[in-house]
C-alpha cells in the first residue's frame, strides 16, 4: 500500500500539505503582482528614470522684475550630473556602489534651479557614459516612445525619453561623441550641444574633457532656446544677424532619406524667410581635407569611399582616440580595482581603452586644435552648416552584434564634426521617413550658441510645415485635442480653401494670461503655445490686414517668454487698428519684461484713453509710474 494510501482527510498531515500547497500558489500569485506591477511602472514613465526626487526652484523676484525664463518647468538629469545627498551612479550600479554622496550640487542643475525650473529626478545612460545606443544593462534600457521595438539612442538615453514622452519639459544631458545629438534623433525631439568649454562641468562626472559639453535635450524649440540661453547666461536681446546656410551636401548622401525630406526643406524655407541668404552648398570632407593638414595621417587610401567621407572617417577615428586615451586618464584605476560588470559591448569598449596606449598623442591634440579654425574660417560668425544628424534608423533592441561597421563609421563620422571643432549643433527633428525619425543638424563656429539657438526657434515652425506638407499629412497637427477638427485639418484643401475669417473662426479667441475666459483651440487648452503660434501664423497668411490675429500671436509669444517677437506683433496690430486695447497692453507687457519701462508705460496709458475702467492697464500704470520715479 503507498504511504499516500494512508493520508484521510482526518489526518493532520493532510491539512499541512493543503496548507502548504495553498501557502506556494499565494506566494506564486503575490510574485506574480508584483511583476505586473513592475512592469506596469516602467511603462509609467518609460524606463526613463533611475530615481526621482524633487529640487525646488529659488524663489522669484517680486514685480516688476522681469518673469523667471523657466519658471514652471520640469527637467530631469543624467545618472551622471551631481545632486546634493545623492551618488552620482553613472548609468551603473557599481559605480554608485562604490562611490559616495555629492557634497555639492552640479553647477548646470543650480542654474536650472535659479532660473525657475524644477528638477524631478535622475535618468538612465549608458554605463559610464561609453555608448551611443542606450542600452544598458544595470538598469535596463529605456523604452523609445516613437519606436518601442528599437534602441532609445545614448548615452542620454532616459533624459532623450523622458522629454520624448513628456514625463519633463526639457532635461540635461551630456554629449562627449554624440550623447546628447543620438537620442534626441532617434526619441524624434530637439538636442543641443553647446560650444565645448562654455557650460560649467564642474559637478559632472568626466569622460573626455577634451570633448565632453552638458547640454539639453527639448520637444519644443522656444523650450529649447530658453533652456539654452539659460544654460549659456547670455543675453537674449542681442540684435539678430543676417544668416548664410551652408548645406553639406556630400553627407546628405550617407542618407538613405529622399533630398526633399532633408535638404529642400532646408531650401525652401530658406527662401522664404528674410533675414538670410540664399543657402550654398559645399563638399565638406573635402573642405576638412585642404584645411586640417594634419588630418592626412589618418586618411586610409580607399577607393570604395569618397574621398571626403574618408577624410571625414579619419577625423571620427581621431575622436575615438582621443576619447579613448582621456577615459583611460579619467578611470583606468577604479576599473581595474572594481572590474564592474557592464553590458558586453560597453565592457569591451572600456577594456579597450583601458588597455591601450596611445603612442603620439600630441598629433591628436592638434587635428583637435586645427579643427575649429577650419569651422571658423567655413561659417564665420554668421554662417550655419547643415548635416545630417546620423545616417541610420535606431536600430532594433539587443542588435548591438549584427550591426555593420559601416553604421559606426556613418555615425562618427557626421558626430565628429561638432565634437572635434568645439562648435555648437542643435539636432532638428524632421518627421519620419518609413516609420523611423529623421532628424537634420544645424552647426555653427565655436561661440555662436546664440545665432544658432535663434536660427533654430526662427526655422522650427517654418520647417516643421514644410515637413508635413511634403509628407503628405497636415502641416498643423492637434496631438491631444478635438479629433474631429484634427482629422478636418488634415484635409490640406481645406485650409487652402477656407477663408480667412472661417479660419479664424476655428481657431477661436485666445485672451491671454490678463483676460477673462478659456480658449477654445484645444492648442491653448493644452498651452501648447508654440503650435497656436503656427496656427495664427497660418491665419496671417490668409489675411495679413486683421490684427486680432497679430495681437493674439503676441499673446502667445508672451507666454513663451519671447518678449521681442511679442512687441513686434503687437506694433503690427495697432497699426492696423488703433484702438486695440489688448494690442497695447501685450505690448506694454512685453515691453516692460525687456526693461523698456517708459515705453511700457506709455502703452499703458494709452490702454487707459481707450478703456478708463481696464483694471490691467491701471495697475500697470500705477506700478511703472512708482517704479520711474
Amino acid at each position: 500500500m503507498s504511504k499516500f494510501s494512508k493520508l484521510s482527510a482526518s489526518n493532520p498531515r493532510v491539512w499541512v500539505i493543503v496548507g502548504v500547497g495553498l501557502a506556494g500558489v499565494l506566494i506564486l500569485a503575490e510574485v506574480q503582482r508584483r511583476r505586473i506591477k513592475a512592469k506596469s511602472s516602467v511603462k509609467e514613465d518609460f524606463g526613463a528614470f533611475i530615481e526621482r526626487f524633487e529640487l525646488l526652484p529659488f524663489p522669484q523676484p517680486p514685480p516688476p522684475a522681469a518673469r523667471i525664463p523657466l519658471s514652471g518647468l520640469t527637467f530631469a538629469i543624467n545618472d551622471n550630473i551631481d545632486v546634493k545627498g545623492y551618488v552620482s551612479g553613472h548609468g551603473s550600479t557599481d559605480w554608485k556602489r562604490t562611490h559616495e554622496a555629492a557634497e555639492k550640487t552640479a553647477i548646470v542643475v543650480t542654474t536650472m534651479l535659479r532660473n525657475g525650473a524644477t528638477c524631478v529626478g535622475k535618468t538612465v545612460m549608458d554605463e559610464i557614459g561609453f555608448g551611443i545606443l542606450g542600452e544598458n544593462s544595470s538598469y535596463g534600457t529605456p523604452t523609445n516612445p516613437q519606436k518601442p521595438s528599437h534602441v532609445p539612442g545614448g548615452s542620454s538615453s532616459g533624459s532623450a525619453v523622458a522629454v520624448s514622452a513628456h514625463l519633463v519639459d526639457f532635461a540635461i544631458g551630456t554629449d562627449t561623441i554624440g550623447c546628447i545629438r543620438v537620442p534626441a534623433s532617434f526619441c524624434g525631439i530637439l538636442g543641443f550641444r553647446p560650444s565645448h568649454g562654455i557650460v560649467s562641468t564642474i559637478g559632472v562626472s568626466p569622460n573626455s574633457q577634451s570633448l565632453d559639453a552638458v547640454g539639453c535635450l527639448a520637444s519644443d524649440p522656444s523650450v529649447l532656446h530658453r533652456v539654452g540661453i539659460s544654460l549659456l547666461q547670455l543675453n537674449p536681446l542681442e540684435p539678430k544677424r543676417t544668416r548664410r546656410m551652408i548645406i553639406a551636401d556630400d553627407l546628405f548622401q550617407l542618407l538613405k532619406v529622399p533630398m526633399q525630406k532633408t535638404v529642400h526643406v532646408v531650401s525652401k524655407v530658406t527662401e522664404k524667410l528674410s533675414g538670410y541668404q540664399p543657402p550654398k552648398h559645399v563638399n565638406f570632407g573635402q573642405f576638412i581635407a585642404s584645411n586640417v593638414p594634419s588630418l592626412k595621417k589618418f586618411c586610409e587610401e580607399s577607393t570604395s569611399e569618397q574621398n571626403g567621407i574618408s577624410n571625414l572617417k579619419a577625423l571620427s577615428s581621431v575622436m575615438l582616440l582621443l576619447q579613448r586615451h582621456e577615459f583611460k586618464t579619467n578611470h583606468e584605476e577604479w576599473i581595474r580595482c572594481i572590474k564592474p560588470k557592464l553590458g558586453p559591448d560597453i565592457s569591451n569598449h572600456v577594456w579597450a581603452a583601458v588597455n591601450t596606449t596611445q603612442e603620439n598623442v600630441r598629433i591628436l591634440y592638434k587635428v583637435r586644435m586645427e579643427m575649429p579654425a577650419a569651422l571658423q574660417s567655413l561659417l564665420k560668425d554668421d554662417g550655419i552648416l547643415v548635416i545630417p544628424t546620423v545616417a541610420d534608423p535606431p536600430p532594433k533592441l539587443n542588435s548591438k552584434k549584427s550591426l555593420p561597421v559601416q553604421f559606426y563609421d556613418r555615425i562618427y563620422a557626421l558626430l565628429s564634426i561638432a565634437n572635434m571643432s568645439g562648435g555648437c549643433q542643435v539636432a532638428i527633428p524632421f518627421g519620419k521617413h518609413d516609420d523611423s525619425p529623421i532628424s537634420v543638424s544645424f552647426i555653427a563656429s565655436h561661440g555662436n550658441d546664440k545665432i544658432l539657438l535663434d536660427t533654430v526657434l526662427d526655422m522650427y515652425a517654418s520647417l516643421q510645415e514644410e515637413v508635413s506638407t511634403i509628407s503628405g499629412s497636415s502641416p498643423l497637427p492637434f496631438t491631444n485635442g478635438d479629433m474631429d477638427v484634427a482629422e478636418l485639418l488634415k484635409e490640406k484643401w481645406i485650409i487652402g480653401s477656407m477663408s480667412a475669417e472661417c479660419f479664424a473662426q476655428l481657431l477661436g479667441a485666445f485672451p491671454s494670461s490678463r483676460d477673462k475666459g478659456w480658449a477654445m483651440l484645444p492648442a491653448y487648452k493644452g498651452k501648447q503655445w508654440n503650435k497656436a503660434i503656427s496656427y495664427y501664423t497660418e491665419a496671417i497668411k490668409l489675411k495679413e490686414t486683421n490684427a486680432t490675429y497679430y495681437c493674439n500671436r503676441a499673446a502667445a509669444y508672451l507666454e513663451l517668454g519671447c518678449f521681442q517677437q511679442a512687441e513686434e506683433d503687437s506694433s503690427k496690430a495697432i497699426s492696423l487698428d488703433k484702438k486695440n486695447v489688448k494690442a497695447y497692453l501685450r505690448r506694454g507687457t512685453a515691453r516692460e519684461s525687456l526693461l523698456f519701462y517708459r515705453e511700457a508705460l506709455q502703452d499703458f496709458k494709452h490702454a487707459l484713453v481707450l478703456e478708463p475702467k481696464n483694471k490691467a492697464a491701471s495697475l500697470a500704470e500705477k506700478r511703472l509710474r512708482k517704479l520711474i520715479s
